[in-house]
């Protein structure tokens, strides 16, 4: 029956942009089984669209449906743990990957949905800049400013940040001039308090905080 809903609103969720999605082999637990709910692990960059979704859609798949939203490397790292989710929801390939690799999705169930790109970001009014070789990001950042990215090692929009800025040869000149985060999200609230001048985080992130603007888009090769 679960699995059923889980399906339902899984059909529903082409509405917005995510890598990949996928059911979870975990069992759910009795508390939730009985009240019919739906628990979804999302990467944090998916919040604006997903909560759209759910309000708008989630009754109708005959069930409450719940969204825990993290970096798609600590979702997973919690579904290998036995966290109870029904649905997983990667901004990452290879936290998919690695999930499907341990047995703990049902590959059948996987779906590819959409892509994004990432942005160069600043403060609401940030003077456009086009993200190629020659851009001097030392230059844009000033003294003592620091670049906000999603933790480089883990978090998919800051590992597709270092690919980018590696490819554009422009990383040597940022690695140590970081602030790294635990999601994109949170890479995007340090540029929109203005604890960081620039950023590199999704689009559609970009799009869902009114206080931050694309300087740049990074081309689609470079990641």
């Amino acid at each position: 029956m679960e699995e059923a809903l889980a399906l339902t609103f899984t059909r529903r969720l082409a509405l917005f942009g995510a890598a990949a999605v996928a059911l979870v082999t975990t069992a759910i637990g009795p508390t939730r089984a009985q009240d019919n709910t739906i628990l979804v692990f999302a990467a944090a960059s998916l919040k604006t669209a997903l909560d759209e979704v759910i309000q708008g859609h989630g009754t109708q798949a005959g069930a409450k449906v719940v969204a825990s939203y993290a970096a798609s490397s600590a979702l997973a790292r919690q579904i290998e743990q036995g966290a109870e989710a029904d649905l997983f929801i990667s901004a990452d390939l290879e936290w998919m990957d690695y999930v499907q690799q341990k047995n703990l999705i049902k590959p059948e169930t996987r779906v590819n949905l959409l892509r994004n790109r990432i942005a160069l970001v600043g403060q609401k009014g940030v003077k456009p800049a086009t993200v190629d070789a020659r851009l001097d990001l030392p230059a844009l950042l000033g003294k003592d400013g620091r670049l906000a990215m999603g933790t480089v090692a883990s978090v998919p929009a800051g590992k597709y940040g270092k690919a980018a800025l590696e490819k554009l040869g422009l990383w040597a000149g940022v690695e140590n001039r970081l602030a790294q985060a635990e999601n994109v999200r949170a890479a995007l609230a340090l540029v929109a308090r203005g604890e960081a001048p620039l950023g590199i985080v999704y689009t559609t992130d970009a799009a869902a905080e009114p206080g931050v603007a694309i300087a740049g888009v990074f081309p689609e090769d470079t990641h």
